[in-house]
């Protein structure tokens, strides 16, 4: 089944390219559809990243590819979704 999202965790350098760069290159890959990208936290040498990359046939390895290229460091592979469809769940803290 293809990968239709995925979302992560990432480290980047604040030296080298910004993330309109990161996102650029990222939303070039063969299958992705859209990338979102927001900054979780940052300090003086790094900054913390949330990435989701969303798209018809997400090539995992060119999206790691891509981030190891310009330094970054995947901390987690917070969600995955495959199949025909995406599908939307709650999180554990959304349940009532």
């Amino acid at each position: 089944m293809p990968i239709r999202r995925v979302v992560l965790d990432v480290l980047k350098p604040i030296r080298g390219s910004s993330i309109v760069d990161l996102a650029e290159k990222l939303d070039n890959l063969p299958g992705v559809e859209g990338v979102n990208i927001s900054v979780t936290d940052m300090d003086v040498e790094t900054m913390g990243l949330s990435i989701v990359v969303e798209g018809t046939d997400v090539n995992f390895k060119q999206v790691q590819e891509v981030l190891e290229g310009e330094g970054c460091a995947i901390h987690s592979i917070d969600e995955v979704a495959s199949g025909k469809s995406l599908v939307e769940g709650r999180r554990p803290n959304d349940m009532r």
